[in-house]
């Protein structure tokens, strides 16, 4: 039987960068809404930072109050848009990169929501990327900035740097055997830092996924940042990875049964619920990383499982199928797509 993977790739699945920024000549965008005047200074913005961004990348203009049902539920499902750009409707735009990778939000909660994605566990590279982004912008257009208190921003959580530094950690020894609560939380809280779900604040770690980030923007430079959550992404996987070995010894055939049953599931079912598919692929995850099943590159099966865990969401589905379906349609539809995808991935099973 195989060991169980020691490796970052089989942890690391993905790294974001976000940056807040206002600026200094128009009003916050939660004043701008109050104004009679707003969707002509919402223009006026949309127009600076489109025309900033031109020569950085190649970028498609979502203006939020023009969006299909469809197309938002996309960009919501993918982290490119949030809910409270949605909220501002009237006034929001976003604008994304063509591969994906690079999401503006405009007038959020701030003038400008920066983020950048990226697969696996790459800090430095991250924030080189995010911030020659922010270069291009503050070229154009001056930022609201105070000597004291750094960049101005609408919430006081993001004043400071106005950096997010996350990383989407795959951690299901942890979590399944209450490390995550008892012993990593309380330290995270500690060092300033936070573990949330998938989509961020209020939602839950499903399929066993927890980005950890910093909490503290105010008196840090970026470069402490970087750093504080490198070395704390670092201990996370050296205990999760402990803790696999430990899970794998203890769990003897039980463990290896429940997730080879995944595996029969997702390559034998008819019907697939959403969150079913979630939880089934995780097992999967999980049985790669213990040795249960072969095959892959740590990183090439990691992205594979990733992309699939994103597009089997109900929006991801229709937009595959090019027409909305119904529930059962679209969990015969998910169940089909999986199957033939996880068969696809020739996994050995051990």
């Amino acid at each position: 039987m195989s060991g169980v993977r020691e490796s970052f790739e089989s942890v690391a699945v993905s790294t974001r960068m976000r940056l807040a920024r206002n600026f200094a000549d128009y009003p916050f965008p939660g004043r701008l809404m109050q104004d009679a005047h707003a969707e002509e200074q919402a223009q006026e913005i949309v127009r600076l930072i489109t025309a900033a961004l031109s020569g950085v990348d190649d970028f498609t203009l979502y203006e939020m109050n023009k969006l299909s049902p469809e197309r938002t539920a996309l960009l919501l499902e993918r982290n490119l848009i949030s809910r409270d750009l949605l909220r501002n409707r009237r006034i929001s735009a976003a604008l994304i990169s063509s591969d994906g990778i690079i999401s503006v939000m405009l007038n959020e909660e701030d003038h400008v929501r920066e983020q950048y994605f990226m697969h696996g566990f790459d800090l430095p590279r991250a924030y080189e990327r995010i911030a020659g982004l922010d270069d291009a912008i503050s070229e154009r257009v001056p930022f609201a900035f105070d000597e004291q208190f750094g960049y101005l921003t609408a919430c006081p959580t993001n004043l400071g740097t106005g950096l997010r530094a996350s990383v989407m950690l795959f951690l299901p020894a942890v979590s399944r055997r209450g490390v995550m609560s008892r012993t990593l939380l309380p330290e995270l809280v500690r060092l300033g830092l936070t573990a949330r779900g998938a989509y961020g604040e209020g939602s839950g770690a499903e399929g066993d996924l927890f980005q950890i980030s910093n909490e503290v923007t105010l008196g840090v430079s970026e470069e402490e940042i970087l750093s504080i959550v490198g070395r704390a992404v670092d201990c996370v996987v050296q205990t999760e990875l402990l803790e696999r070995r430990r899970m794998k010894a203890e769990g003897g055939i039980a463990l290896r049964d429940k997730l080879c049953r995944a595996y029969g599931v997702l390559t034998n079912c008819r019907l697939l619920e959403e969150h079913e598919c979630l939880r089934r692929l995780a097992d999967i995850r999980l049985g790669l990383a213990l040795g249960y099943f072969t095959g892959g590159e740590d990183g090439e099966w990691m992205a594979g499982i990733d992309e699939l865990s994103v597009a089997m969401r109900p929006a991801g589905i229709n937009r595959l199928n090019g027409a909305p379906l119904g529930q059962q349609e679209q969990d015969a539809y998910r169940a089909e797509y999986v199957r033939k995808a996880i068969r696809a991935m020739e996994l050995g099973v051990d």
